[in-house]
């Protein structure tokens, strides 16, 4: 029995997203105030990861969730004011078991990239789905997280053709030198290699 009512088990086999609601199918979704509809003919054409631990360095607990659905509290002496005060989101958020929670239909526009680039373009959120993996730029990740991951841009790219495998970023990548995450430790051709094994196996269902 899962003892912690903010995870779920991970379904890091192969999940499907409900193309009317936006949703992951059987995942826990905690609705975030802090999103709104994409401006009008955009659509999801970038998948950022995002890295983040609450309090910084400790996994585990509710705070993240708490962050993203505006109902953190900074009478915790772990959380300054200023944290328990911003207004921002994901799409999805991963644990270190690599369970899912969701935040924000994948057609709204999330409040997670801030100021941003990619390419010449400014203002991410428009156009891009936000991804928050629980680490920090230290440690490496847990290897269920790589494989949910995985699994998740495979149902991505499946229903949202305007989505690419060949872009898939990370946040210091469109915003550099005011972001750093994933960090270093986050292994690109290990999520890359997780990607294509799961895009082989969509592909044999066919």
């Amino acid at each position: 029995m899962n003892s912690n009512p903010w995870r779920i088990r991970p379904l890091s086999d192969r999940f499907e997203i409900d193309p009317v609601s936006g949703l992951l199918n059987e995942t826990d979704y905690k609705s975030s105030p802090f999103c709104d509809e994409r401006p009008s003919g955009y659509r999801p054409e970038l998948i950022v990861i995002h890295s983040i631990s609450l309090p910084p360095g400790r996994f585990g607990g509710d705070l993240v969730t708490r962050l993203f659905t505006g109902t953190l509290q900074s009478d915790d002496a772990s959380i300054s004011p200023e944290t328990a005060a911003l207004r921002v989101s994901a799409h999805l958020f991963i644990d270190r078991t690599g369970a899912v929670i969701q935040y924000v239909p994948f057609h709204a526009r999330a409040w997670h990239a801030g100021e941003s680039r990619y390419r010449g373009r400014a203002r991410c959120n428009d156009f891009s789905i936000g991804i928050e993996v629980e680490g920090t730029d230290f440690e490496p990740f847990d290897i269920a997280q790589y494989r949910t991951l995985a699994s998740v841009i495979d149902a991505l790219l499946r229903v949202y053709p305007s989505l690419s495998s060949k872009r898939i970023v990370g946040h210091c990548d469109i915003a550099p030198g005011r972001k750093t995450d994933p960090g270093p430790h986050f292994d690109w051709d290990l999520l890359r290699h997780e990607l294509q094994h799961r895009r082989k196996q969509s592909e044999e269902t066919i």
